[in-house]
């Protein structure tokens, strides 16, 4: 009976880890893709060009963050985890950049869609964005996810928590040690 009660222990804790990493990522994803979405508007209003687009900022940011998950399960840079950290940061970082490319195609063929175009609009929504457009995306999101990748990389090297630990803890507490775990604020267990 013990067993069964540290194996939902373990399926529990397990699952909150995952929703804390799960929404980490999300809100990463979100303020960057919700930024990008600012400057677009900011740009376009130059030419008295509305854009309105934030719902899909956090919707792809949503999915993104699900999809970096899943890939951390299936552990996409395995070939690269002795080599240095700048190898699986750039893959993942490049890998996740296309995934980033194939929902904006995706995402403006949905738009056709729900402008009640059908099919075929959405194929034109999309044939009427320009290739530039999507390039430049993935060129900021490229750029966004090198350090995003790192830390992540940083992480699994370090160990599970020790950089939220770095950032999120005191550290002028003397004895504190984040790769320890002793911290003399906290009692001991």
């Amino acid at each position: 009976m013990n067993e069964e009660n540290n194996r939902k222990a373990g399926w529990k804790q397990k699952a909150r880890a995952e929703l804390i990493e799960y929404w980490g990522n999300v809100l990463y994803l979100a303020c960057f893709f919700g930024a990008f979405a600012w400057y677009r508007r900011f740009i376009l209003a130059q030419y008295q060009i509305s854009y309105l687009h934030y719902g899909a900022a956090i919707l792809e940011a949503l999915i993104l963050a699900k999809v970096i998950l899943i890939g951390d399960m299936m552990r996409l840079a395995r070939r690269f985890e002795e080599k240095p950290l700048y190898l699986p940061t750039l893959y993942k970082t490049f890998i996740f950049t296309l995934f980033v490319g194939i929902f904006g195609l995706l995402e403006r063929t949905v738009v056709g869609l729900f402008r009640g175009k059908g099919l075929w609009g959405g194929w034109e929504e999309l044939r009427s964005t320009s290739p530039y457009e999507l390039l430049a995306q993935c060129l900021v999101t490229f750029c966004c996810f090198i350090p995003f990748f790192a830390f992540k990389e940083l992480g699994r090297v370090l160990g599970e928590g020790k950089i939220g630990k770095l950032f999120f803890r005191r550290r002028s507490v003397p004895g504190f040690d984040p790769f320890s775990g002793s911290n003399p604020d906290q009692p001991a267990h």
